[in-house]
């Protein structure tokens, strides 16, 4: 048993669910919705570490890179509040790192529901009843759409934050017990090399124009490259990048750098 177990109140899950819409008020290309995240975050921080040094690591661990549907995102931000009221209370027991990998290894399918749902669904039919009144001159037509379609949206906060929360609080116990955990970090870790090599396929269109002739035939580059490893210069590309931000470079020098490098390549031909 837990003598003075920390735990959060209604007042501070009711603080962070409207915090959650300012999500993507700190929106950035290094790491999205991170500032957005660790502002929703911050009522639990404060509740559950009273010293200045706890509060400011548990920040820190917020600010990784997060992206998701934001409607999706309190379902998120429950667990994320149950990982680390587990944390403050069990801190031999829980690796915090684990707080992060959970919440990365839940953005890319919760943004493929959230996406599927609400913008390629309720959206659509939102938009679909809300013309056919504005077509007629009547003014429910803006009101009906911004209804049918906010409506689900904010219900589908408000049940996420609540279950997402009650989810994390009575399963992590059993997970611990059982060494789920370390399993779940396993995949969590094989999944997001999964998602990251499909992106760098599918986002980073590197190819080269290069060619020349032999014995009368056109021997492109790309064709050659394409045999040996698909998406090869992609691959080679992020790696370079990857190397470069080991080495401790400046994600902004990067950016600048990769941006310049790609004009001066392609205006010469190579790229």
């Amino acid at each position: 048993m837990i003598l003075n177990k920390k735990t959060l109140t209604k007042k501070d899950l009711h603080s962070i669910f409207w915090r959650a819409f300012a999500l993507q008020g700190g929106f950035n290309y290094e790491k999205m919705q991170n500032i957005g995240y660790a502002y929703a975050m911050e009522p639990a921080i404060k509740r559950l570490y009273s010293s200045a040094k706890d509060r400011a690591a548990a920040l820190k661990r917020h600010l990784a890179l997060f992206n998701c549907t934001p409607a999706m995102t309190p379902t998120i931000l429950g667990i994320s509040c149950a990982m680390e009221e587990q944390y403050a209370n069990n801190p031999d027991e829980i690796n915090p790192d684990s707080i992060n990998s959970v919440k990365a290894s839940l953005m890319a399918p919760f943004s493929g529901i959230g996406d599927s749902i609400l913008f390629g669904t309720f959206r659509v039919i939102a938009a679909g009843v809300g013309v056919s009144f504005s077509k007629q001159g009547n003014i429910l037509g803006p009101i009906l759409f911004f209804v049918l379609y906010n409506l689900p949206a904010t219900l589908l906060r408000v049940f996420g934050l609540k279950y997402g929360y009650e989810w994390g609080v009575e399963s992590l116990d059993k997970v611990q017990k059982n060494g789920v955990m370390d399993q779940i970090m396993q995949i969590v870790g094989i999944v997001g090399m999964m998602v990251v090599g499909g992106m760098v396929a599918t986002m980073l269109p590197v190819t080269t124009p290069l060619k020349f002739a032999m014995s009368g035939a056109t021997i492109k580059i790309q064709s050659i490259l394409d045999k040996i490893i698909p998406e090869m210069l992609p691959l080679l590309a992020t790696l370079l990048v990857f190397w470069l931000i080991r080495k401790k470079v400046s994600t902004s020098k990067l950016t600048i750098s990769v941006l310049i490098l790609g004009i001066l390549l392609h205006v010469i031909g190579i790229l």
